[in-house]
Formats: structure tokens, sequence, C-alpha cells
């Protein structure tokens, strides 16, 4: 009998290092243009900023070759070549000496972001291991939720209170939060969901779980409803609420969850638009943004910003050509309307495509990785990811109200840049684990003969028991009970 091993050498990221070069390329390219076009001459710290970034790009690349050798070669520089155009974007904005914008800050926090990327994928060798935390997750989340609600840490900055203050140094917990309800849903659900999908009782054609079942999804749930109404932050609590029902969806395939959950969302906004003012402005805004009792005020950031993209055209006005001094917060929040500006449709078309890119990539390795963990926080990841690209982009382009969240990767640097690159590491580490050859046979690689009984990681060639070599090699690479029971019932729905 013949035994099947799966193939040993590692790819060499060929592909991945041409991209990079291709995306730093682009975004050196953009810096240079911003400095004819003001200056005409290369911009100040020109050099130090491209060198920097091409550091930072190639140390990711070389820790990804020794310690997550198979994981996806295109979502590095997707996100390199995002973090880039935010460069240039900066870069512009801080020559024409706009208020708050400061390239040298936004680098800092890029540099930041990959290193704790880089850290995160030496310190996780194996994504399997945080469904060990699922309830510290949990506990994490809803701690970090609640810290701009305490006295003397948190700010109400614009109508909400999102931030907390350490002496000079702010951060927005809820960035963070993200990633703790995402490991704690998919630790709690991949345990969970057959009894949430099939247990309890029918209502209109829906089934309904036990209430003993949903308790923690609840309490996470009731968490968000609480950011919305103490933190008056409408873009977070449909961000968590989304998460929430999101991987529900992806738990148990049920159309119904998400019936519901629009239900719940639908009536919660229509309960905090009748009690609290901020809603309602936010609303009012949405609808009326043309308003001229509102054009003066409240509305002339949204206004300013549509003027901008209007005025960009089809390919822009060019980089260095715009008005961005005239968007608030063209930096941060409206970074869109300054790249519309600049870059035109097309411009902000490629933009989207290249989130569009990143958010398949992860999608694609949910339905790869084995484990059913894996799976469920691989997709968590990437729903959440394009779920807050339509809240901002809907938001400034005025198809949802808007709600404060800023765009990933691309807004000025702080705690969304350094939690999104958390994000992009743990991406990697599962598409490592979907994209590695199985420790299991593969069909058709046909090795010496090994005799049946000497291996327990070997499949005879037309010989029995396929899952129980399975179940063995799934716990022979640190796989829990829990997932060999996925491999026995069909490695996973």
């Amino acid at each position: 009998m013949s035994a099947l091993r799966p193939e040993e050498n590692a790819p060499t990221r060929v592909a991945e290092a041409l991209l990079l070069v291709v995306a730093l390329a682009l975004g050196m390219g953009g810096m240079w243009m911003v400095g004819h076009s003001i200056d005409n001459s290369l911009p100040e710290g020109f050099w130090t900023y491209s060198i920097v970034l091409a550091a930072l790009a190639f140390t990711a690349h070389i820790v990804l070759r020794l310690r997550a050798p198979y994981a996806d070669q295109v979502i590095l520089p997707a996100v390199i070549l995002l973090n880039s155009v935010s460069m240039a974007t900066i870069l512009r904005q801080d020559l024409a000496g706009i208020d708050g914008a400061n390239a040298s800050r936004h680098l800092m926090w890029t540099a930041l972001g990959i290193i704790v990327a880089c850290v995160a994928l030496f310190v996780i060798k194996d994504h399997r291991s945080l469904r060990r935390l699922t309830y510290t997750a949990m506990i994490v989340g809803i701690v970090l939720v609640i810290l701009p609600l305490v006295p003397g840490l948190g700010r109400e900055i614009n109508g909400a209170r999102i931030w907390i203050y350490i002496g000079n140094f702010s951060l927005q917990p809820a960035e963070f939060a993200k990633i703790a309800f995402a490991v704690f849903f998919a630790g709690y659900l991949v345990a969970n969901r057959d009894t949430l999908a099939l247990a309890g009782k029918k209502f209109l054609g829906l089934q309904l779980p036990r209430l003993r079942d949903l308790g923690p999804i609840l309490i996470v749930w009731a968490v968000s409803l609480a950011v919305l109404i103490g933190e008056k932050d409408l873009g977070t609590s449909l961000l968590f609420f989304g998460l929430f029902v999101g991987m529900l969806y992806l738990a148990t395939d049920r159309v119904g969850w998400i019936v519901i959950g629009l239900a719940m969302f639908g009536a919660g906004a229509v309960v905090a638009w009748s009690i609290f003012s901020h809603v309602q402005l936010r609303v009012n805004i949405w609808l009326d943004a043309f308003n001229p009792d509102l054009m003066t005020g409240h509305s002339y950031q949204l206004v300013q910003g549509l003027f901008a993209m209007s005025y960009g055209g089809m390919f822009g006005a060019g980089w260095g050509e715009g008005y961005p001094e005239y968007i608030p917060f063209a930096f941060s929040d409206f970074i869109y309307a300054s790249l519309g500006e600049e870059l035109g449709l097309t411009g902000l078309l490629a933009i989207l495509l290249i989130y569009l890119v990143i958010v398949q990539r992860g999608l694609r390795h949910a339905v790869g990785v084995r484990d059913g963990f894996g799976k469920l926080l691989a997709g968590g990841l990437a729903f959440v990811m394009a779920l807050q690209l339509f809240v901002v982009v809907g938001g400034i382009t005025r198809v949802i109200p808007l709600t404060g969240l800023t765009l990933p990767f691309m807004a000025q640097g702080g705690s969304s840049l350094l939690a999104n690159w958390i994000v992009i590491a743990l991406m990697l580490r599962i598409s490592d684990a979907a994209r590695r050859p199985s420790a299991l046979p593969t069909r058709g690689a046909l090795a010496d003969p090994v005799p049946a009984a000497a291996s327990g990681d070997a499949i005879a060639v037309g010989g029995a028991g396929p899952v129980q070599a399975e179940t063995e090699a799934g716990a022979g690479r640190g796989a829990t009970p829990d997932d060999a029971t996925q491999i026995v019932r069909g490695v996973d729905r």
C-alpha cells in the first residue's frame, strides 16, 4: 500500500514582493506629484516617508515568509497600497497647512500598526489558540466599550462620547472591541451553532433559539444598545450589531436571523431617533443637507464633501490641485471626499475595489480553512470590514446618515489604523492555515509504501477509515475535540 503525503516546499512569495513594489511605487508617485503640484519640487520628507514605508512593507513580507509562508499574497500589498495612497493625501494636506493634518504622525501610527501585526503573527502561531479566550474576549470587549463612559476618562467630541484620554494620548476603544467581540462570537457560535439553529420553537416560519442558548449573545447585544444610548454613537452601535447578526447567519445559515436582525435594528433606530436629539440631527442632515439653515452649520461638512467630489468629476483635479482646506476633517472622517476631489470617480472606484479584494480574500479563506472557529472568525472580520466601509462611504455620499466612523487604513493614523492592522494579521494567520497543505494525506500525492499500522497520519490507498485518520491528524495538529467532531461531520458547514 502507498501512503499519501502533503507537499513540503513552502512558496517563495515572489508574487507578494512584486505587488508590494507596485503598491509602493504608486504611493511614492502620489507623493511626488503632490510636491510638484504645490512647490514644483519633491515634497519635504519625501525620501524619509518612502524609505520608511518600503522598510515596513518588506519587513512584514519577511515576517510572513518566516512565520506564515502559505498566507495570502494579495492582502498585504493591497493594505500597503491603501496606506501609501493615504500617506500621499495626508502629506498634501500637511503641506497645505490644514490644521490637524500631520503626515509624520500618520507614518508613526502606520509603523506601529505594522509592528503590532508582525508581533501578532509571531505570538499567534495557530489561530485556534484564540478559541480558549472566548469568554475572556467577551469581557474585554465589554470593558473596552464601557471605558468612554467612565468619568474623567472619556470625553465627548462632536456629540459622541467614544474617546478616552490618558494625558495627551487619545484612544477609541471600540475599534479594539470589535476584534474582541469577533473572537467571542466565533468561539461561542462554533460550540453552540447546532443548538441555535435547530433547538427552540418556530414562530412565523422562523426557528427561534432557546433563551438560555442566546444568553451571552444577548448580553453583547445589550451592550451595543448601551453604546447607542450612553455614548450617542450610532456608527459603533451599527458595527457591533451588524457583526452580531452577520456571524449568527454564518454560523447557523438561517436567513431568519437577517430578518430578525434588521427588524431589531430598525426598531432600535426608531426609538433612538425619537429620544435623542443627536440622532435626530444626523437624520435631518441626511434628508435635508442643502437646507440653508443647516448648510451654514450642521450639514456644512457633508455639503462641502459632496461639492468636492462633484468638482473631481470622472478623473479628478489631480494630486495637489483640489481644495481640501474647505472640508472639515478632510484628513480623517472625510478623507474619502478629499480623495474624490483629486482622483475623481475613477480613483474612488479603484480604492473601493482594493477594499473589496481584501474582503473577498478574507471570505475566501473563511471557506477554505478547515476548522469551524477559523471559518467564523475570518468571515466575521471580513464582514465587519465590509460593513465599516459601507457605513463610512455611505455616510459621505449621503446614502445613509453620517456615523463618525473612519475609513480603514486611509484616515489619519490612530486607534483605527492600529486595530485594523491587527485584523489583517489575524486574516493572514487564518489564510496561512487555509492554504497550507494539510497534515492529512492529499489525493494523488503518492509516496513510498508505509504500513498502515505504523503511521497514524497516512491513509492507505484503497483502505478504509479516512475519517478516523483525518480526525487523528487534526488532533495531532493541536485541534480541539470539537474540531475533530466538525471534521467527522463533514469539514464544517
